[in-house]
């Protein structure tokens, strides 16, 4: 697909977009990475507005864009540096709760279209999930438009009051992970370097975050200790969790290691013979999308996005739930012939999502739809 910017087409000055971006999870900085490069490709002149450590590590410059710095905050200083970033701009896209909430403040007394897309929600709770829940009702009444990465989102924003929310399903970005043609070619390197030669390899990857479901994953990982040989469950990703999961891990003497942040993750899980996604939430997960392309058996639970991202191409459990998330692996690890099934379901599954190209036309026609002239009757 080479849609070009409507713009661009009819002789007019270049369409001129402000992607806001905050502290920004991996999902949404790859992205806006790769929206940033799809656009300037289409004719489109891009800023992005972000903190330096975002530029440096996801190259808006590089992919065509100017970047701005802006921290991820929304001290009055912040706020005047974005609403300056935006001046002229022809349309806003805004990423993630705070970064909207940051474009709202900026563009206060303007008429600039704002673009917001959710990629997940923001997890919390007490007081603070009180104002969160403020903040994104602040946001979607003042957007033009919400993109949600899954059905669940768009319904959410619906509720919250958005006048226009859509289904707008957010590719996997960048190079996809390895996948060898002889799949065992990287597996005895990773068993080794991680201490799982001669068992099998359970692979989690994602911050060590409450939301995430560390802890019933340590609950199941009890029962796996009956099994001959014992698997080992890796988990990679750093977070607050990081000492209370270590803690249960050489008190209960778990079969689980900790391995922190990793820049091979695409390698390490290619070798693994099962990904593990415990999540009490999850919109388009990364690990999700990444585990079918490299045809890796996926126990995800049934939550947020998660049946409609892999439909009947993974083992789904319920949330919280310790025994089903043990019996799923136990089955799984006992039956080569239902792992090999889901391999040839998960690529297929796979092939269905919408590339890169596509994601970026969708976005581009939702711009081009809020910043062409209304014709006069």
């Amino acid at each position: 697909m080479s849609l070009v910017s409507s713009h661009s087409a009819t002789g007019q000055s270049p369409l001129r977009t402000v992607q806001v971006l905050g502290g920004g999870n991996a999902g949404s900085s790859a992205h806006v990475r790769s929206l940033a490069s799809g656009l300037v490709a289409r004719g489109v002149r891009v800023t992005v507005c972000a903190p330096a450590e975002a530029d440096r590590a996801y190259d808006f410059t590089g992919a065509g864009a100017e970047h701005v710095h802006v921290p991820r905050s929304s001290d009055p200083t912040s706020v005047a540096a974005l609403r300056a970033a935006c001046a002229g701009a022809d349309l806003v896209h805004a990423h993630g709760l705070h970064a909207s909430f940051r474009a709202v403040l900026a563009l206060s007394g303007r008429r600039t279209p704002l673009v917001v897309t959710w990629h997940n929600r923001t997890h919390a709770e007490g007081a603070r999930a009180h104002l969160l829940r403020v903040l994104e009702r602040r946001v979607v009444r003042a957007a033009s438009v919400v993109l949600g990465a899954s059905s669940d989102l768009v319904d959410l924003a619906r509720r919250t009051g958005a006048r226009d929310a859509r289904l707008a399903a957010v590719a996997l970005p960048g190079p996809r992970p390895i996948e060898p043609d002889d799949p065992d070619r990287l597996r005895p390197k990773a068993h080794a370097e991680l201490g799982a030669t001669g068992r099998p390899l359970l692979m989690a990857v994602g911050s060590l975050d409450r939301h995430r479901g560390y802890d019933t994953l340590l609950d199941a990982a009890r029962a796996w200790r009956r099994l001959d040989p014992v698997p080992l469950v890796v988990i990679a990703g750093e977070g607050p969790l990081r000492a209370d999961l270590q803690r249960r891990i050489e008190d209960e003497e778990l079969p689980v290691r900790l391995i922190g942040l990793r820049d091979d993750v695409g390698e390490l899980l290619a070798a693994a013979d099962l990904a593990l996604l415990p999540s009490r939430w999850e919109s388009r997960s990364l690990l999700a999308q990444e585990a079918l392309h490299a045809r890796v058996p996926l126990v995800a639970t049934a939550v947020g996005g998660n049946p409609e991202l892999v439909g009947d191409a993974a083992e789904l459990v319920p949330y919280a739930d310790a025994e089903a998330l043990a019996d799923a692996v136990v089955r799984l690890l006992a039956d080569p012939e239902r792992r090999e099934l889901l391999k040839e379901k998960g690529a297929r599954q796979a092939a269905s999502w919408p590339t890169e190209d596509e994601t970026v036309a969708q976005v581009l026609s939702v711009y081009d739809e809020l910043t062409q002239p209304t014709p006069m009757i």
